[in-house]
């Protein structure tokens, strides 16, 4: 048994590790020009669900599914992009730079189709970052240390690997965002369905549809 929660805990290392190189190496200015974003956050998005999987398995046990879970993730993707577009309003009045830094990261979509864009966040990167952080990271890690500590760290781990960026817009929506979805993890973590859908649908709201 002891040696099943090392292994555990080795995985889950690793896959941190990994995780951290791949946001390294699509947000960092000395590799991000050299890849094209969108082929690498959709390749991780496979990847990190894979890890959360093999190395995590029961992240998809006990999860509530049903009418309501559809209801929840428009509700919460709803609030969440209520609240950045005040938040965006009141940064601009707050710091100089933030205009500059949120167009930024919309430059990281520009030649792609947003069609294309739109489909990836949809269906790919938004859904496996919340299996990740939430269904595999924060629930290994709440087993460890207790809910309060698993989710404290995963936020402070899902803000850190924005860093490389160095752009502050970014790495204070990674915080709001991380905070929200893993406090409503915290509190509810048969609704991480909930949470995957949200997660997909202010992705396209926020970079497609209904940008800030």
């Amino acid at each position: 048994m002891k040696n099943n929660v090392t292994s555990s805990k080795r995985g889950l290392l690793a896959s941190v590790l990994v995780c951290a190189s791949l946001w390294f190496v699509m947000f960092s200015p000395w590799t991000a020009h050299a890849v094209n974003f969108w082929a690498v956050m959709s390749m991780s998005g496979v990847l990190l669900t894979a890890l959360a999987t093999f190395v995590g398995r029961d992240w998809y046990r006990g999860l509530a599914v049903g009418w309501d879970t559809l209801l929840w993730g428009v509700a919460i993707a709803v609030l969440l992009w209520g609240a950045f577009f005040v938040g965006d309003k009141l940064s601009q009045l707050l710091f100089g730079f933030a205009r500059e830094q949120v167009d930024a990261i919309y430059g990281m979509k520009e030649g792609e189709s947003p069609i294309v864009v739109g489909l990836l966040l949809l269906l790919v990167i938004g859904p496996a970052e919340e299996v990740f952080w939430r269904g595999y990271l924060q629930k290994s890690l709440a087993v460890w240390l207790g809910a309060d500590r698993g989710f404290l760290l995963t936020l402070a781990l899902y803000t850190l690997v924005h860093v490389w960026s160095f752009n502050f817009m970014l790495i204070m929506a990674a915080m709001v965002c991380g905070a929200a979805w893993g406090l409503l993890y915290r509190l509810k973590p048969d609704h991480l369905p909930a949470l995957i859908l949200s997660h997909a649908l202010w992705d396209v709201a926020a970079f497609v549809v209904f940008p800030f």
